[in-house]
Order: structure tokens, then sequence, then C-alpha cells
């Protein structure tokens, strides 16, 4: 080896070294200065710490109640939505009862249909008290959003795409579409 190489290996060795030296002073500088605590102090730390865990584990529980009572009280409204609507459902059928026991009392059809038509009525009344309305659209212009056109038939009285005959009414609730009205639509002659 020549004396240049010599030397480079030594500097390079001597800076190794001082390198590893700066290294063990940042290590000291960084480890963490240990306090010691008294074993009072150690007691109450360990104490609030099982409160804490204690508090937590109830606020679990009870946020856990909370759920439980909320899907039993949606299981509940589920069960007991139409509670309001069926019982007046069921004065209509008590109605039309009287009204088939009726006609085996009496041979009047006139009565019969009387008491039929007032059963209808009331069961009109009570479907409108739960927003549930008729779509009778005879006469009107065809809307498909509304009407189900069955067939078309050409009638020069009456202007194209009206509604001539309505099947089958349709019903909507609270303003949404639940059966549309079948209906027979004219069309040009």
């Amino acid at each position: 080896m020549s004396d240049q190489q010599k030397n480079s290996n030594l500097e390079d060795e001597l800076q190794a070294e001082e390198l590893q030296q700066e290294g063990a002073q940042v290590e000291e500088l960084l480890e963490p200065e240990v306090e010691i605590v008294e074993d009072d102090e150690l007691a109450k730390a360990k104490e609030e710490a099982l409160q804490y865990k204690e508090a937590a584990l109830r606020a679990q529980a009870d946020a856990q109640n909370i759920r439980r009572r909320a899907e039993l009280d949606v299981e509940k409204a589920h069960k007991f939505a139409l509670e309001k609507f069926a019982k007046d459902i069921v004065k209509v059928a008590d109605n039309l009862e009287r009204a088939l026991t009726s006609t085996e009392q009496t041979s009047d059809a006139d009565s019969v249909r009387e008491g039929v038509e007032l059963t209808l009525k009331d069961l009109i009344e009570t479907l409108a008290r739960f927003d549930i309305a008729q779509v009778d659209p005879h006469g009107e212009p065809f809307n498909p959003e509304l009407h189900q056109a069955m067939t078309m038939v050409p009638n020069p009285e009456m202007e194209p795409n009206t509604v001539m005959d309505v099947v089958q009414k349709g019903y909507t609730l609270n303003g949404r579409l639940m059966r549309p009205a079948m209906v027979v639509v004219s069309s040009a002659a």
C-alpha cells in the first residue's frame, strides 16, 4: 500500500470513531428522563384510571340499552302503525255485515242499495281521513302518471286522449300514487 492510501484509511477510521462518539452523545440526549414517582401518586393514578375505565364501561352499557330500546320502539311502530286505520276500516266492515243481514230480512232492493251506498260513503270518508284519495278521471285528459290505459276506442264526440270510461278507480296516498286508475281512452275517429 502506498502512503496515501494508508493516510486515507486512517482518516476514514478517525472519522468513523468521531461519528460513533457523536452518535452516543445524541442517544444520551434523546433518552427520556425517568422520574421516580412516589407510591402515593402511583396509587392515585391507578385509582383514577380505574374510575375512567368504569365510566367508559357504563357509557358503553347505556349506549347499548338506548339502542335496544330504540329498536323495540321501531318494531312496535311498525307493528301498530295501521292501528287507527284498522279501527276505522272495521267500522266499515260492520256496516257491510249489517247490510248483508238486512238483505236476509227484507226483499226491498232500494233499502239494500241505500245501505251499501252509505257504507261506501263511510269508506271513502275513512280513506280521506288517512290522506288516501280516489283518482276518478272520467272526462279528464289521459295522464300516464295517474292512469293506466286499458284500451283506446275511436270516439268522434270527444277529443283524442280523453278518458271515456273508468274501469277501476285509482288511489293516492299522501299525493303518491298507490294504484293507477284503469281507464278507456278516446282516440281520433
